[in-house]
């Protein structure tokens, strides 16, 4: 494995260079085979790594390492990847779909001057994104994790002629540093408490004297690690830069905020569950702050009418379901829904990038309808994948989301409650979607909708394919005993709590009444929206298609007065006070010099004056410091 491990990351960035510094000269046929080859190459070998990877509870991380970044006495920080049961998942769901969007990108970006760009971005993204999951030790997993957030910028800000898309752009990478604080200020606070930064040992220490750490050390550890979470999975309140990430082209949508780098965070705190684990608190923070995120966004995906737009805020309702499962204890439960809604949110994402394509880069549903008529691939798959996200039995959504539900459950019943309801919510919007874009008549008799090359749907089948099948790894012990075999898989990385008996009729009852009112959920969608006419939302509809305002009060609460301050800093500090200070210390200097510079005036006489003179100043200064001695 060790002939092999250092290319996964590598290559992607050796596509990065060719394809960056080439962009000018390469064909767009050549930056599509370097750029996706590159890709491809890397998941043939992470499969390579999946395989022979140590797995079960006795599993041990290999260790491969490089070279040292930080060699002190003091401190020790290599070059080395840890290679594990999570990282050889997260290597698959990274290479896997990323190859699929790269080879989608090929149609979607083929008309766009910055081609080769694009496909150099994409190829950095995938670099750091392998870099943050296959690290050893926080350093090198805080590399990645400002390597995502400088290649989300690239990205969402790739068409850079449009201010809006630049104003994203920053808001997403501003809002970003606000987390990337919490990581700093944690990883300062773990060296000093456990003399490294490397987690085999960090956890080893705690494992092995866990009364050595005080609650109150653990818990502010965690708290920040949470906050560097919230802001790169877009959690409350660092949640308003994703929707508006949808700026970006359609295959970063799909590869960035779908499948890969929101999903850091929830990579971050399994990887170190065992720090989680005794932090109660902190687990509680995030089941409330989770399940809270979960509950708004989706109540605000319900009055979307962007198709990209619907899709940003469910990205978030899912995560937040995530993160109140991580709450709960179910890490595992957590990880095998990020598994899956890779999958069918990177379909849900390229299925809205094909309608768009077909539509001639139209994007607001209310102006769709009827489309199933004429783009049958792509209204075939991206039925599958609002199935799976809506949980239907028998798909992938369905196994691990009754499995994150039933983890809620456990620790709170009111989380479950929450939990419960944004499930059939995300039901009910996604098929709002659905209803408005396929089925019916088409709206805007201006268009000619058109199915999308066999480069866009040919990775949208294999998604399709992927949404439907991959939940089967996580089949509950409820239908199959011994059947959940990625619990099994990860059993050696994540701590597997106490195992908590629940009657098998609780559990049918809890996944038929979830599936009655989804059904329902479902069925009301179809009919209200199905040729549903373009009506103002008002009242408590209003609040939410308005975001709850959540933009608009930080906008009043947060920007302005900064701007504010901005502005009389400027005026009475930098103007009055700095300005004038600098001016005025230069002015000085210019007179000051101006009348030194008269002493040089070429009289050999008056330099011989000024020689004697000085002489007489020496001689005196050197009597009078020899008296003072004397008389001391």
């Amino acid at each position: 494995m060790e002939k092999y491990i250092w290319l996964i990351p590598l290559i992607p960035f050796i596509g990065f260079l060719i394809n960056g510094l080439g962009r000018n000269v390469l064909s767009k046929s050549l930056v599509t085979f370097i750029g996706s080859g590159a890709v491809l190459f890397s998941f043939i070998l992470s499969i390579m790594v999946f395989v022979s990877v140590p797995s079960g509870a006795t599993a041990q991380p290999l260790i491969f390492k490089a070279f040292d970044i930080i060699n002190i006495p003091t401190l020790q920080v290599p070059f080395a990847f840890q290679i594990d049961a999570l990282t050889s998942l997260f290597l698959l769901i990274i290479t896997g779909v990323g190859f699929l969007i790269h080879v989608y990108s090929s149609a979607y970006m083929s008309e766009d001057e910055g081609f080769a760009k694009f496909f150099s971005y994409l190829n950095l993204f995938i670099f750091f994104m392998l870099i943050l999951v296959m690290g050893n030790n926080f350093v090198m997993m805080f590399i990645g994790w400002e390597g995502v957030g400088l290649c989300s910028f690239l990205l969402i800000g790739f068409w850079f002629t449009n201010p809006e898309y630049i104003k994203a752009a920053k808001k997403a990478f501003i809002m970003n540093r606000i987390g990337d604080v919490g990581f700093l200020l944690a990883m300062f606070w773990i060296f000093k408490e456990f003399g490294t930064l490397e987690y085999v040992k960090v956890f080893h220490q705690l494992a092995i004297d866990p009364a050595a750490f005080t609650g109150f050390v653990l818990t502010g550890i965690t708290l920040l690690l949470f906050l560097a979470a919230t802001g790169k999975s877009a959690q409350l309140p660092l949640f308003t830069w994703l929707p508006d990430a949808m700026a970006g082209p359609t295959p970063v949508s799909a590869l960035i905020h779908a499948a890969t780098m929101v999903t850091a965070g929830i990579f971050m705190i399994t990887r170190c569950n065992i720090l989680f684990t005794a932090a109660p608190f902190t687990l509680e923070i995030i089941q409330y702050i989770g399940i809270a995120t979960a509950f708004v966004t989706a109540t605000i995906a319900m009055q979307q009418n962007d198709i990209k737009k619907v899709l940003a805020y469910s990205t978030v309702s899912q995560l937040g379901l995530m993160f109140a499962a991580i709450g709960s204890g179910a890490y595992i439960a957590a990880v095998f829904h990020v598994m899956t809604h890779a999958f069918f949110k990177a379909l849900l994402f390229l299925g809205a990038g094909s309608v768009i394509h077909g539509m001639h880069h139209e994007q607001d549903m209310r102006k769709m309808g009827g489309l199933k008529k004429y783009m049958k691939i792509t209204h075939i798959t991206f039925l599958i994948g609002c199935l799976a996200i809506s949980g239907i039995p028998g798909l992938s959504g369905f196994f691990s989301k009754d499995e994150m539900l039933l983890g809620m459950f456990v620790s709170n019943p009111i989380v479950y409650g929450l939990g419960f309801i944004v499930s059939v919510m995300t039901a009910f919007y996604m098929f709002r979607l659905y209803a408005m874009t396929f089925l019916g008549d088409l709206r805007d008799k201006h268009v000619h909708p058109h199915e999308s090359p066999a480069a866009m749907t040919i990775p949208l089948i294999i998604l399709a394919f992927l949404s439907v099948f991959a939940g089967y790894v996580g089949i509950p012990e409820l239908f199959v005993e011994n059947g959940h075999k990625l619990q099994n898989f990860l059993s050696g990385v994540v701590v597997i709590g106490e195992a908590h008996h629940i009657a098998h009729s609780t559990e049918y009852l809890m996944m038929g009444a979830l599936f009655v009112c989804v059904i329902l959920a479902i069925a009301y969608a179809i009919k209200k929206y199905t040729d549903s006419k373009d009506e103002e939302a008002t009242g408590i509809a209003k609040f939410f298609e308005n975001k709850w305002y959540i933009d608009e009060l930080y906008d009043k609460a947060i920007v302005k007065p900064l701007f504010e301050l901005g502005y009389v800093l400027k005026k009475y500090v930098e103007k009055a006070g700095l300005a004038a200070f600098v001016v005025g210390f230069g002015s000085v200097s210019g007179n000051t010099s101006k009348n030194v510079r008269q002493l040089q005036n070429g009289n050999v006489g008056f330099y011989i004056m000024l020689m004697v003179i000085g002489l007489v100043a020496g001689i005196s200064i050197f009597f009078i410091g020899y008296l003072i001695s004397q008389n001391s």
